[in-house]
């Protein structure tokens, strides 16, 4: 890792956000990057990892 590489993961982690300041999604915000991660995914078990990791995992149908 070169050494402003370095720097800019300190200045990233200095910026970062506390859970607890987090807003939720609005529902169209959610449902529109779900189909931007589903567009991008290899095959569906990639799609729900990538949507779990950002934190949008869509709601089953059935539930």
């Amino acid at each position: 890792m070169s050494r402003e590489d370095k720097k800019m993961a300190a200045k990233g982690s200095a910026n970062d956000i506390a859970d607890d300041e987090l807003e939720p999604l609005a529902d169209e915000t959610a449902r529109q990057a779900q189909k931007v991660v589903a567009a991008y995914a290899e095959d569906a078990d990639e799609c729900r990892m990538l949507l779990s990791m950002l934190g949008i995992v869509p709601v089953g149908r059935g539930e």
